[in-house]
């Protein structure tokens, strides 16, 4: 073997003894960090808690809808004109059968005038007969003829009136005017609204329930009502109908609460909430709906148990998850019915980071809001 062979074959030796070595290192250093980690255990877990506590609950039905008029309807005419005369203001409270509007009438009242006039004429024509027929001196056919005559013309003569009739505008009932639509001189057809009419008060507030919900009220049950889910008092209503069949499109069933309204601030086609008691007052263990974790297997929350003492004789704490039969919400508060008991501390913030047994740190500065009737902030 000639020096170069040796010289080549110490080189792959030492090549193969510095990569051994490497390698070596790198399975020792694995090992090495495993059992680090293995003796530390789970780091702890910063968390929020909260004490299970009781807290009276009356059932109520919330619904969302909107204000509807007692009457209301858009005033329009039967037959087509000009606008003559318009005697009203947009905005102005009105009596029933006020004039609001006329279009112009020169030709039907000269054709009413002529009709009068060719009624008139019938009605002498048959007194004169009627005395002729007493004298003997004309048939029976002959005033039958003039009665019919006279009939025919007081009924063209009731058919031009209203034809005039339909040509003024008059409130149907007392109420309040829109926004005028329409100006003097304009032509409108038949069916073109001229202006609005409602009636406030007292106003109706119309809503939907599902089946169920709706066999659980009655007419006459006392409702609260607010235009502004912020606004801090409501207003007080009763039910007056409930619909007797369920809507196709929506499977819900249409209510109507009615409400008074002497201000007349509230205005057809507002939304509102309103709000029905239900049954009576219950107590239920309540949390922050931040504490349940909403699962399609179902609903767990993660409880803060004690796990022996530390060195310093201070309980140690450990998460440990709970399944849970949760009931209706209230703000940010949610009704627990099974599960967990009064007096049980419950997780309230940073259960993504859970698993059973993991070591807890429990930081209460800060909690998620527990507000059964929380206020929305304008920024």
């Amino acid at each position: 073997m000639n020096v170069t062979a040796k010289r080549m074959i110490i080189m792959l030796i030492a090549v193969g003894v510095v990569f051994g070595l490497v390698f070596g290192f790198q399975v020792f250093k694995g090992i090495m960090i495993k059992r680090h980690f293995a003796s530390a255990g789970v780091p702890p877990q910063t968390v929020s808690t909260t004490i299970a506590a009781e807290q009276e609950w009356q059932p109520s039905i919330s619904a969302v809808g909107s204000l509807r008029a007692v009457k209301g309807a858009d005033l329009s005419l039967e037959v087509a004109g000009i606008v003559d005369e318009i005697l009203f203001d947009s905005g102005d409270e009105v009596k029933e059968g006020t004039v609001l509007l006329r279009l112009r009438t020169e030709d039907e009242e000269a054709r009413l005038k002529s009709l009068e006039t060719s009624a008139e004429l019938s009605a002498t024509t048959y007194e004169r007969n009627k005395k002729q027929f007493e004298g003997k001196a004309i048939s029976q056919a002959a005033l039958d003829v003039d009665a019919a005559n006279l009939k025919n013309a007081r009924a063209a003569v009731d058919q031009q009136r209203a034809v005039l009739n339909k040509k003024v505008i008059k409130a149907p009932f007392s109420g309040r005017l829109g926004v005028r639509r329409v100006d003097v001189g304009q032509y409108l057809n038949p069916g073109t609204a001229a202006v609005t009419l409602q009636a406030l008060d007292p106003i109706f507030a119309d809503f939907y329930l599902p089946p169920l919900q709706a066999n659980s009220v009655k007419v006459g049950q006392k409702v609260s009502v607010k235009i502004d889910s912020d606004a801090p008092t409501s207003l007080e209503g009763e039910l007056s109908a409930i619909d007797p069949k369920v809507e196709a499109g929506s499977r819900n069933v249409l209510v109507r609460a009615t409400l008074k309204n002497p201000t007349k601030r509230l205005l057809p086609g507002t939304p509102m909430v309103v709000n029905i008691d239900t049954g009576t007052r219950q107590r239920h263990i309540t949390l922050p709906q931040t504490a349940v974790t909403y699962n399609p297997y179902g609903d767990t929350v993660y409880l803060a148990v004690e796990n022996g003492k530390d060195d310093k004789g201070q309980p140690k704490l450990m998460a440990k998850q709970a399944f849970v039969v949760i009931g209706p919400t209230r703000g940010d508060q949610v009704a627990v019915f099974e599960g967990i008991k009064r007096g049980d501390v419950v997780i309230t913030s940073g259960q993504l980071k859970l698993q059973n047994e993991t070591p807890l740190i429990i930081n209460n500065k800060i909690q998620p809001p527990s507000d059964p009737n929380p206020k929305t902030v304008d920024e």
